[in-house]
Order: structure tokens, then C-alpha cells, then sequence
């Protein structure tokens, strides 16, 4: 009855595992991806999300869709826990549309990234992006295929 006694030892057991599970996570090369992108453009990003997990990619994209105006009552809020994730993230990536040029949240989310110190890579669908281009781009910021993205993050 009861089964006291001598738990240190196992538990101890358990916490060097659990260690050696988060040195093989950092070591291997998952990337933690902030994914930026106008919420207009949720299906296409769906799409593109479920063709990177498809392909086996090493890419794990962090997303958190905003659907409250920039200016609303609680944008102070979604501000702080979206830098949170951006500041937990590998690098940003923004997915380019036509709407996102238009997207204050969007623009907001690039100056963020970039004054964590994140890299930003703009991406979009097809071989070529002919609609118009974002004024956050001018900023250094390399625009991709979607088919080239995986090299740019690395």
C-alpha cells in the first residue's frame, strides 16, 4: 500500500531527458517562422502553410490572424502579445498580395520585426508578383516565389 519513497532519482532521470530533448529541437534547424500577411489573404496563406507542411519542410510558421482594426480599443494589447511571437521567431515572413499593401497591421508587423532585429523576407504566389508592392519593401526587404522562400530563411 501507499508507494512512498525514492522518486529523486527517477525524476531526475526525466529532467536530463527532458534537456536533451530541447538540445535536439535547437539543433535541428527547425525554423520558427512569424508569418505576416493581410487577413484577406487567410485562404491563400492556408494553402501555402499546408503545402510546407506537405513537403516535409523544416518550417514551423507562427501566425496569429488579426481581425481588429489597427486603431481599435484593443490594439495596444495584440501590439505587445504580437511582438511576443515575433520576438520568439527565427525570422518574418510576409505573404504579398495585393491587399498587403494596404494593411496597417501588416506594416506595423515588418517595422516590429525589424527593430527586434529579425530578418524579413516578402513572399508571394506564382513565379511573379505584378500587383503593388508594399512602401515597407523600399526598406532592404527581399521579395521571393514562394517556390524560393525556404533558402531565403535559412
Amino acid at each position: 500500500m501507499g508507494g512512498g519513497g525514492g522518486g529523486g532519482w527517477s525524476q531526475l532521470g526525466n529532467i536530463s531527458a527532458l534537456e536533451q530533448k530541447a538540445r535536439d529541437a535547437l539543433t535541428s534547424g527547425k525554423r520558427n517562422v512569424f508569418i505576416s500577411f493581410a487577413t484577406e489573404d487567410i485562404n491563400e496563406v492556408n494553402l501555402l502553410r499546408a503545402q510546407a507542411k506537405n513537403e516535409n519542410s523544416d518550417i514551423e510558421f507562427n501566425d496569429h490572424s488579426v481581425r481588429a482594426p489597427y486603431d481599435s480599443e484593443r490594439a495596444e494589447y495584440i501590439r505587445q502579445k504580437i511582438t511576443e511571437r515575433i520576438n520568439r521567431s527565427s525570422v518574418t515572413v510576409v505573404y504579398v498580395s495585393d491587399k498587403t499593401a494596404e494593411s496597417r497591421w501588416v506594416s506595423w508587423e515588418v517595422q516590429k520585426s525589424l527593430e527586434l532585429g529579425k530578418k524579413v523576407v516578402a513572399v508571394h504566389a506564382g513565379d511573379r508578383f505584378t500587383g503593388r508592392q508594399p512602401s515597407w519593401l523600399k526598406n532592404g526587404i527581399k521579395m521571393v516565389p514562394w517556390s524560393k522562400l525556404a533558402p531565403e530563411i535559412k
